[in-house]
């Protein structure tokens, strides 16, 4: 039965700061494995669509970097994992039918298709000082995040004295859209072309570190609810919305109270994707991040889903979370850097199919 497929809406890529792995998955009766919202069910490597295919050495990568905090069931696997990143792509596959088995991923209920969305990392310009047309900063993480839970709500943050005061000289950079500051707050991570107080640039990149905790909310689906019918592209529409109606971009913006605060980190290698909830880096097209009840994080995956926006048929691997990421069969792309990147993860939104690649 095909799957219902939402209107499209920003979902939101605040994975919390890099957790503990998931424990080991516990055989269920017979050869299935039970997860706390997932089934797993053995099947022949022929059930993958489009196993023959792929380019398996292009995720290679991903799962060397998985190594880095593997889950227990791969530790032992790791070595063959760091030595076959040079061997050709038949020796890979060999390896992977060798010595994983797949699974297909299921609802406790059996039910085996869910829904596919994507996300990105963006570039914004920002300077280092208020001005210039530059007023909406971002946020390092308020000294008593961890004693007030949850912490003001972004409507409080945007207008109480004790939340400003809270926040005062914690400011990481300023932009100067706050449309762009919330596609911040929605991907989690993003890199920033800075300009200093001497007037020199440089890139660096923020990433998650923590979040007031309040509940979020889509802007995308307020403005659906408001009767706005053009939301896509993502975030040009929304931009177009607020510069038509400047009186109401702080309530478009307060309709979301969850507010996400960043870390400051340098940018050595501008090929290397952000952290994720694994504590690894991402791989454009290599990463997925999934409900951790659901895939332990380091997992290998194939996946397959069929859309308007992205034909994909996968080797991929579990790398992150997200707030909006639940379910069993639940998924979201990491497209990669930049706007390129952010066309495809504002469209991909369809039926997704998966299956866990697990150590026999």
């Amino acid at each position: 039965m095909p799957v219902p497929v939402p209107v499209p809406v920003p979902v939101p890529r605040t994975a919390e700061a890099p957790a503990v792995l998931s424990p080991t998955p516990q055989p269920a009766s017979g050869s299935d494995i039970l997860q706390a919202k997932s089934r797993w069910v053995p099947v022949a490597w022929s059930e993958l669509p489009g196993f023959a295919n792929d380019r398996i050495a292009e995720a290679w990568s991903a799962k060397v970097r998985s190594c880095e905090r593997p889950p227990p069931a791969f530790a032992a696997l790791c070595p063959d994992i760091r030595r076959l990143a040079s061997a050709s792509e038949a020796e890979q596959r060999q390896w992977l039918m060798t010595r994983l088995q797949p699974y297909r991923v299921e609802s406790l209920q059996g039910l085996d298709q869910g829904l596919l969305t994507s996300y990105f990392e963006p570039v914004l310009t920002a300077r280092r000082q208020a001005g210039a047309g530059h007023g909406v900063p971002l946020y390092r993480p308020p000294a008593d995040l961890g004693q007030r839970k949850p912490w003001f709500s972004r409507q409080e943050i945007d207008s109480l004295p004790q939340a400003q005061a809270a926040l005062r000289g914690r400011e990481i950079a300023w932009l100067s859209d706050p449309i762009d500051a919330m596609l911040l707050h929605i991907q989690g991570s993003g890199r920033l072309v800075v300009t200093e107080p001497d007037g020199a640039q440089r890139q660096v990149r923020v990433a998650f570190a923590g979040s007031n905790e309040q509940p979020y909310r889509s802007i995308n689906q307020w403005l659906l609810d408001q009767g706005v019918r053009r939301i896509n592209p993502w975030p040009e529409a929304t931009k177009a919305w607020a510069a038509q109606n400047p009186q109401r971009v702080n309530q478009l913006l307060w309709s979301n109270p969850r507010y996400v605060f960043f870390r400051e980190e340098a940018l050595a290698d501008p090929s290397v994707g952000p952290r994720g909830a694994q504590g690894v880096p991402l791989s454009a097209g290599r990463s997925i991040a999934v409900d951790r009840e659901s895939i332990p994080y380091g997992t290998p995956v194939w996946l397959a889903s069929s859309g308007p926006a992205a034909q994909l048929q996968r080797l991929v691997v579990a790398q992150d979370t997200g707030s909006a990421i639940v379910g069993p069969v639940r998924a979201d792309y990491f497209a990669g850097t930049g706007p390129e990147a952010g066309q495809l993860a504002s469209r991909v939104n369809q039926p997704l199919r998966l299956w866990v690649l697990w150590p026999r």
